[in-house]
């Protein structure tokens, strides 16, 4: 997460140079008078006390668990115009609890909410398309090639490279094995292609995620990345909710419930639950600590989908926990 203003991002370091020391209960950002969104549950208004790698494992066991309710529902919505119905109503809730004011900001920090948008909005479209042809520890696995590039790119030490080098060992193990040793052959390419652009749009997000957190007071720049996430689905996404909600056979009603529901599962609890995370610990920490995705997925797929798991998948798995653990021992501040 390169440079923000009014300080330093967690980045490498980890923390704040200049600024001083944030106003107790309140994350880390600019000192802007702005309301910071304090009508949130107040473990999310008071982190301090949270271990950081703890909000990373609650965020991904949310977000595949998210994910996982959201499948049946690509039946009567489509993967589009779900997408776009979770987006829509996370954006606002978090415009509702947090009330941004845009006033004061500069340029390059609502570009980057922007970006932290678009990026996001890629991300949960071409995720959920994986998802729909492809098993969800496989899918989660190929996304992670994502936030695998971010720790190679800021590794500083042998073993931060090795650390990453032993996931990518599992991510392989995962892909190229993890249907019963056909090497891949059996895999959607459709489905292939839409998780390697979610890896993509992963990236970006983690990136702009540490921006838009150095940049915003609390979840501010959450709810407007979320908006511009939510109008960049709109056109692949209106038109198929729209169909599904005005079918005949259709439960309008009961259908928006559940996406309400599923939102907060995926994507506002599980966000703003990384953005704290990601401004308090390294962007190589957090990035090899989320390869234990796809552990969460596959195990997320086995227990709400049925999918179970091969030998080749068990040892990726293991690979990527063994990378996470030992990248968080070894990176502690």
């Amino acid at each position: 997460m390169p440079p923000a203003p009014k300080g330093e991002p967690a980045g490498e370091r980890g923390g704040w140079r200049r600024g001083g020391a944030p106003a107790e209960g309140l994350p880390p950002g600019p000192r802007t008078g702005r309301p910071s969104g304090r009508r949130f549950p107040n473990f999310l208004r008071r982190p301090e006390s949270i271990p950081a790698p703890l909000l990373c494992l609650t965020a991904m066991f949310l977000v595949q668990t998210g994910i996982a309710f959201s499948k049946p529902l690509f039946g009567p919505l489509g993967v589009s115009g779900t997408t776009f119905l979770r987006l829509s109503f996370a954006a606002v809730i978090l415009l509702a609890v947090t009330r941004p004011r845009l006033r004061g900001l500069r340029p390059r920090d609502l570009a980057a909410a922007g970006l932290l948008g678009m990026a996001s909005a890629g991300m949960t479209l071409l995720f959920a398309g994986a998802i729909d042809r492809l098993p969800m520890g496989t899918a989660a696995t190929i996304e992670f090639l994502g936030p695998l590039a971010v720790a190679l790119f800021f590794a500083r030490r042998a073993s931060h490279l090795l650390w990453a080098l032993l996931a990518a060992g599992g991510v392989a193990l995962l892909t190229l094995l993890g249907e019963g040793g056909e090497g891949g052959a059996g895999l959607d390419p459709v489905g292939l292609l839409c998780a390697f652009g979610a890896a993509a749009c992963y990236a970006a997000y983690i990136l702009f995620t540490d921006k838009v957190g150095a940049a915003f007071q609390g979840f501010q720049g959450l709810a407007v990345s979320m908006t511009v996430g939510a109008l960049v689905v709109a056109p692949f996404g209106l038109g198929e909710a729209w169909d599904g909600l005005s079918a005949p056979d259709a439960s309008p009603l009961m259908l928006l419930l559940a996406v309400a529901g599923v939102s907060l599962l995926l994507p506002v609890i599980p966000y703003a639950l990384e953005m704290t995370a990601l401004r308090r610990m390294p962007q190589r920490v957090f990035s090899v600590l989320v390869s234990l995705e796809p552990a969460v997925s596959a195990l997320v797929g086995l227990v709400v989908l049925g999918q179970l798991l091969g030998a080749a998948q068990l040892a990726g798995i293991g690979c990527v926990v063994a990378a996470s653990v030992g990248a968080t021992l070894t990176g502690r501040r």
